[in-house]
């Protein structure tokens, strides 16, 4: 199971964070850009090799901390097809680096598109007689709006492969109630559907510490729901964004926990990638500021929740 995967690794480092990859290049220390833009100009190709370094100190210092990674696909694709090169290394590097790999896509779709999708993050693409992993993430974030005929091709890769996903239930952003608090005729809001229908499509795989392998995207500036959500979906993994940056704080994360700790893992992006600008150090000390910042998320977290 996947998410057993997960969860061994955050119980062996005694730390549910994971840290979100996300590159601008203006995050980039200029010593970094420099040594790419003085060869190859203001370019798509000189931007994803100076990012690709970047990420690569990040991981190199925070890879005996932090249990994963979660690369925002988008943050690689606007650099072309040279970002998504980046995407690709920075994957393949994390997990020789014993991470977890998450990538943050949200995609979805129905029928052979949700396949191809599929194949691309998490299965493989066949070339002839040999059948090629194209990125070989671990999970990957979808969008459940399209209902069960975007999800199932995820799940018998899933199975099949030793994936997971994470569906978005309840997500952190401000607006995110227009649609997703809206009541049905049964008088549960959406993301209450939603996360049932997790619950649903991951439980015929669940794995021993009472997981599935289909998680759901639940927000940290939603503390109230994120609570309500943990006792309602008793088998459903939380990806929990908005720590930090957004907003979010450690105390208010520990509802989305069960009594072991366990079931979350908190995300922190930017508040990783750019610490050693909010420390006013020296940006040669970028990748150990990106360590400082995620021991001290560790502890902020983990002096609230119970983990065993």
């Amino acid at each position: 199971m996947s998410f057993d995967r997960l969860i061994e690794r955050i119980i062996e480092l005694k730390n549910p964070t994971v840290v979100g990859l996300d590159p601008k290049l203006e995050y980039v220390p200029e010593f970094i850009q420099k040594r790419y833009l003085d060869k190859d100009g203001w370019t798509l190709k000189a931007a994803a090799k100076a990012i690709y370094d970047f990420n690569q100190a990040i991981i190199d210092e925070i890879h005996d901390i932090v249990p994963a990674i979660k690369p925002q696909a988008a943050y690689y694709e606007m650099y072309g097809h040279y970002g998504i090169r980046t995407l690709e290394k920075t994957i393949r590097y994390a997990k020789l680096n014993g991470m977890f790999v998450m990538t943050d896509g949200k995609r979805n779709d129905i029928g052979a598109t949700m396949e191809a999708y599929t194949n691309a993050h998490l299965g493989v693409t066949s070339v002839g007689e040999n059948e090629l992993e194209a990125f070989g993430a671990d999970a990957l974030t979808v969008n459940g709006y399209l209902g069960s005929d975007g999800i199932n091709p995820l799940l018998n890769v899933c199975r099949e492969r030793d994936k997971g996903i994470f569906v978005l239930v309840k997500t952190s952003n401000p607006s995110s109630g227009e649609l997703q608090d809206m009541k049905l005729a049964d008088g549960r809001t959406i993301y209450e559907a939603m996360g049932d229908m997790c619950e649903k499509w991951g439980s015929d795989a669940i794995g021993k510490f009472g997981y599935s392998d289909v998680g759901a995207v639940v927000g940290a500036t939603y503390p109230e729901m994120l609570t309500e959500l943990r006792k309602r979906l008793p088998h459903t993994m939380f990806l929990v964004p908005g720590y930090g940056a957004q907003g979010g704080g450690a105390e208010g994360l520990k509802g989305g926990f069960d009594e072991n700790g366990l079931g979350a893992i908190v995300n922190s992006s930017r508040a990783v990638m750019c610490a050693y600008k909010k420390e006013n150090s020296d940006e040669r000390d970028f990748a150990k500021a990106a360590r400082r910042e995620v021991i001290r998320m560790r502890d902020d977290i983990c002096s609230y929740i119970n983990l065993k």
